[in-house]
């Protein structure tokens, strides 16, 4: 017998959702939307009505010959990889976690990819199209099953990153990748400044790299591919062998890097290709992690905002504060501000898919 503590792995939700959001528009409530909340971090905080998706649940379409998965958004993302591994499949954009809990939704809502992403694509990339409750609880399709099926703006890839603050995500249609049939790690003892240049000559060339990053005075790389080029490549490029697991440690911020212990905040950069190390006032206070082979900076730094995010823009990126967004060193915007004539895209859009600012207001930014 089932225990009956466990939540069903199948359950379709979705009018219960609706008719909770319905009844929100009608009274101007607010709503806080959540599912595994992993990743409350990221972004500004709600307050509002509760509304747990986490019993909207289930795999609803997987056809593993075309590489199409179709699941509901309350969905653990553990049960959705473990099903794609089943089959020798996986999520390309090797989606972060942050805790057990960590559902589809949350993956899709704030977009956020792991070390493959310069390689096989973001979040958004994957994603075909979507099932989205609006402010009048009525479920609207975006999308389908196929790259080429949008005509006009694909309204299912806006949702990608929006932190639910335009609808309800109920459901979401992915491409999926196969297994890789070989992997290998790789630690090189060598400083940023050739590290970099390493990185700028190997993009060049067809080698099976699917992660790069440098800490600690070492370039960490991971191969991927067919056994013999896997092993080929490994022989080229030498230096020792590093675990796998170190990509999942990086991944879910477990390296020592990350410890919560570290008083100074923690700033995600978003850079060119090539950048090269970008010079920040008081150097001795900032200690970086180059991720995505250098266009993802990790930073841990006491300087205000507004130095970091000069020094980014005049790199031809941005600079998101993934915490603590107040205190020193801190933001109360954790996202760079928008430029006032976007801001304005942006407020026309909310006010048009969410009049009464009912989802998840100011997530994204206080106006929103």
């Amino acid at each position: 017998m089932a225990n009956p503590a466990t939540p069903p792995r199948d359950h379709d939700a979705s009018e219960a959702l609706a008719e909770r959001i319905r009844r929100a528009d009608a009274e101007g409530t607010p709503l806080r939307i959540v599912g595994g909340d992993t990743k409350a971090f990221y972004g500004r905080p709600v307050q509002g009505r509760l509304l747990d998706t986490t019993e909207h649940r289930g795999i609803t379409y997987y056809d593993p010959v075309e590489l199409i998965v179709s699941v509901r958004t309350g969905t653990p993302l553990a049960e959705l990889e473990a099903t794609l591994a089943e089959n020798g499949q996986m999520l390309g954009c090797e989606p972060p976690h942050f805790g057990d809990g960590a559902t589809v939704g949350g993956m899709v809502a704030t977009g956020l990819s792991g070390p493959r992403r310069p390689w096989a694509g973001s979040v958004r990339d994957f994603v075909l199209g979507v099932r989205v409750i609006n402010h009048a609880g009525r479920e609207q399709r975006f999308g389908g099953q196929v790259m080429k099926n949008v005509a006009g703006y694909d309204l299912s890839r806006l949702m990608v990153g929006a932190l639910g603050s335009l609808g309800l995500l109920t459901e979401v249609t992915m491409k999926v990748l196969p297994r890789p049939g070989a992997t290998r790690s790789l630690h090189l003892d060598m400083p940023l400044s050739l590290a970099l240049e390493k990185l700028a000559e190997w993009g060049r060339q067809p080698l099976p790299i699917t992660a790069a990053a440098w800490l600690d005075g070492a370039l960490h790389l991971r191969l991927e591919g067919g056994p013999s080029s896997v092993a080929a490549t490994a022989d080229r490029l030498g230096g020792d062998k590093l675990r796998d697991d170190f990509w999942i440690a990086l991944r879910e911020q477990r390296l020592a890097f990350f410890s919560k212990e570290d008083p100074r905040p923690l700033w995600r950069l978003a850079l060119p290709h090539h950048t090269p190390v970008i010079d920040l006032p008081g150097g001795v206070g900032n200690d970086t992690l180059y991720d995505w082979a250098g266009t993802q900076r990790w930073l841990r730094s006491e300087l205000d905002d507004k130095t970091i995010r000069e020094a980014c823009t005049r790199a031809g990126g941005h600079a998101t504060c993934h915490g603590p967004h107040l205190g020193s060193g801190g933001t109360a915007e954790p996202f760079t501000p928008l430029a006032p004539v976007v801001a304005k895209y942006h407020r026309n859009l909310k006010a048009e898919l969410d009049p009464k600012g009912i989802f998840n207001p100011g997530r994204l930014y206080a106006a929103l």
